[in-house]
């Protein structure tokens, strides 16, 4: 049986790769860069998650990607196991997650609380197998970079993002920043639940602050939380001294991004349609089938370092600073 070890196929030096992205190793290429057509069996570890039947369906009902498909899912529970398998048509189910190895080509662990991501992912990684990890990708930082600096050791291309994010929205808003100039200040509003038994403002805020990460190259160096009863928010500190005002809703479903700019409080709305199927799925396949990781360790590390700092000033409202 074949496994992503045994391509050898190399991609040309001209490929395109995302501005998110660092450039594939040496001993990745070797091992991974394949054609792009490439048929592709995955593995999901994790059926809590909605998006597990969601994934079932975009590969094997819509078959939005001919030739890749979901054929096993393990389930914290059968019966998380067998509703993915129902309503995302995944014709298999395993007792132990171990047992995909050798029968698959691509991972995704879609856990709802990231504290079980990384350890679920390893020994996939390991053997060689490119995975996507649904967001967030970890719930401790220190966990986080020894897990990418292993993957980069051996070679296997990994990968994780909000789709909020990872959307043709988020990189259309980005080049209306360009033609917007300087900007001092941010708002961005977001469903959060600093309380959530899923990591608290890990489980959603990931939503809130990686968008941020994509739209402005800077870092953020220090964070606030502000609570009053059920309102919560926070504030964010970018390294050019940027300030980001974040709303963390209660009421509505949905995320809306305002920048001050010289002609007063604007609006960032994507100008673009969404397409079908998605940038985050689109990208996500790509790195199955050819190696190449659609964004780079360290912006995914950074996300992380930013939650990490919200979930301590959660503790007492300070200031905390982001320690990367």
């Amino acid at each position: 049986m074949h496994t992503r070890r045994s391509f050898i196929k190399k991609v040309g030096a001209g490929a395109a790769v995302s501005a998110l992205s660092l450039p594939v190793s040496a001993n990745m290429a070797s091992q991974f860069i394949t054609d792009a057509t490439k048929s592709i069996r995955i593995g999901i570890i994790g059926a809590e998650n909605s998006h597990t039947r969601g994934f079932g369906k975009l590969f094997n009902i819509d078959k939005a990607f001919p030739g890749v498909q979901v054929d096993y899912v393990w389930g914290e529970t059968e019966a998380f196991a067998k509703d993915a398998m129902e309503r995302g048509g995944i014709p298999n189910m395993v007792k132990d997650p171990k047992e995909m190895l050798g029968k698959i080509d691509a991972l995704i662990v879609d856990h709802r609380h990231a504290k079980y991501h990384l350890e679920a992912a390893t020994p996939f990684v390991k053997a060689g197998i490119p995975t996507f990890v649904d967001k967030p990708f970890c719930y401790r930082l220190e966990e986080g970079k020894a897990f990418l600096a292993m993957a980069r050791e051996v070679g296997t291309p990994v990968t994780s993002y909000s789709s909020i994010a990872h959307s043709e929205a988020t990189f259309d808003m980005k080049a209306q920043l360009e033609e917007l100039g300087p900007i001092n200040q941010v708002v961005r509003s977001g469903p959060v639940d600093l309380n959530s038994k899923y990591g608290g403002v890990f489980f959603y805020g990931v939503h809130i602050v990686q968008p941020l990460l994509y739209l402005f190259d800077e870092d953020v160096v220090k964070v606030r939380i502000n609570r009053n009863g059920q309102n919560s928010g926070a504030t964010l500190v970018f390294q050019n001294g940027m300030l980001a005002t974040l709303v963390f809703t209660t009421k509505k479903y949905g995320w809306q991004t305002f920048v001050e700019t010289e002609a007063g409080i604007v609006e960032l709305k994507s100008r673009v349609e969404a397409q079908k199927p998605a940038k985050n799925y689109r990208d996500m396949v790509h790195m199955f089938q050819t190696g190449e990781e659609p964004r780079s360790h360290e912006s995914i590390l950074k996300c992380v370092a930013v939650l990490k700092a919200l979930e301590r000033s959660a503790a007492n409202e300070e200031w905390v600073l982001v320690e990367y």
